[in-house]
């Protein structure tokens, strides 16, 4: 009798996802949580026309959807490393399809600041334990492989997500409704793959909820800075295109379908990916850098063909700009996964998307106000020169780490 009890135990047991499946599960909730992300920007113009609201008010709303991803990375960002990833996922998941639900049963402008500030809340939780699970669960524990998945499915999904959602919003039935029925269920088929992961978190212990700053380790401040600045310089390019893009698009190709907008949001994000994927073997420090620098030409030339209004300039310049924007994406997330200790992987990866979200947010916020007392294309310019700036600085910087690091390496 006794010999049959360790049978039935083990036969019990769930069986657990690994190696490359439980991968890629975690990879493909953190590029459905950016595709979500970008899914409502095609809808804005649609839901002022019919609901009548101010282009401040449609502010607030992407507003309240970053100060949710903040507020959850700022109070939980590292919740998973005290509870362990699956769970902090699994609520996120839950929290997210929720979202999507809200969502497309919207009928007036208040319904949308609930499905964004709850989808921010849902997407800051998703991020920290994902990003961190990324690291955990690579079969070979590579943090450059680890780096590149990140930054490769993060620009992926918010090119997908935008341009998915545009076609479904301009050639789809109930185009209020159909893209989140759709993210809806992706994100119920993640829920699944979550239950079948394993946990890599051993030692788990009860959280502390409380807003606090995420700490970094003294012995990685050096690259979380500059992983920092890298971050700043490519996410607020993002933030821009979230808020101006679709608008803009539709002037420059002088059309009012949908799909302008997710072209020009695929042609910054597609050509990160491609670069990304090209690029991946080469120093994290000097991908930061040259990514930087032709991240701030390509805005450049973006700016510029405002004035001259030719479109095969400005998706080429978008193209050009989104190429510089994922190695840059690419430098800052190697550089920075290839030191994090393990113990503090979510802390560290939830500060890193503060920055990102806060880069991605203050933009568009800004921006969303400035818009309203001036044209979208002076808005543009004096946003797009900050960026080249900024750019400017994050390649330098980056060049400078890079050559010290050399002669340590000589010396």
């Amino acid at each position: 009798m006794s010999s049959d009890t360790p049978t039935t135990a083990v036969a019990a047991a769930p069986r657990r996802l690994t190696g490359i499946p439980a991968f890629a599960v975690v990879a493909a909730i953190i590029g459905l949580a950016l595709a979500a992300s970008a899914a409502p920007s095609p809808l804005y113009g649609v839901y002022q026309q019919d609901w009548q609201f101010s282009t401040i008010t449609l502010t607030l709303v992407y507003a309240v959807y970053c100060i949710g991803v903040l507020g959850a990375l700022l109070a939980a960002g590292s919740i998973s490393d005290d509870v362990g990833r699956r769970p902090v996922i699994l609520t996120a998941l839950t929290g997210l399809v929720a979202s999507t639900i809200v969502f497309a049963l919207a009928e007036s402008v208040a319904w949308l600041f609930v499905a964004r500030a709850l989808q921010g809340v849902s997407t800051g939780l998703a991020l920290g334990a994902a990003g961190a699970a990324l690291i955990d669960l690579h079969p070979a524990a590579d943090p450059r492989r680890v780096g590149l998945v990140n930054g490769t499915v993060s620009a992926a999904g918010m090119g997908f997500g935008s341009i998915v959602s545009a076609a479904l919003v301009q050639y789809g039935p109930a185009p209020k409704v159909v893209p989140f029925v759709v993210l809806g269920v992706l994100f119920a088929v993640a829920l699944v793959g979550t239950l079948l992961l394993p946990e890599p978190v051993r030692d788990r212990s009860r959280p502390a909820l409380a807003l606090q700053i995420p700490r970094i380790p003294p012995q990685i401040r050096g690259a979380f800075t500059l992983a920092a600045l890298a971050v700043l310089a490519s996410w607020s390019i993002g933030g821009i295109y979230l808020s101006l893009g679709p608008r803009l698009a539709s002037e420059m190709l002088h059309t009012q379908n949908h799909l302008a907008g997710g072209i020009a949001i695929m042609a910054l994000t597609l050509p990160g990916v491609v670069t990304q994927l090209l690029w991946h073997e080469v120093d994290p420090h000097r991908l930061a850098s040259v990514g930087a620098a032709v991240l701030g030409l390509g805005m450049a030339l973006i700016v510029a063909s405002l004035s001259t209004g030719s479109t095969v300039f400005f998706i080429l310049a978008s193209a050009l700009t989104g190429a510089g924007w994922g190695v840059a994406f690419l430098g800052a997330l190697r550089s920075l996964t290839a030191v994090i200790p393990p113990q503090h992987r979510a802390e560290v990866m939830s500060a890193f998307y503060v920055v990102a979200y806060a880069s991605l947010a203050i933009p568009a916020i800004v921006a969303g106000v400035v818009v309203t007392h001036i044209s979208l294309d002076d808005t543009f310019r004096i946003f797009g020169s900050l960026v080249v700036v900024l750019a400017a600085i994050v390649s330098v910087m980056a060049a400078r780490v890079r050559t010290s690091s050399a002669r340590v390496v000589t010396a």
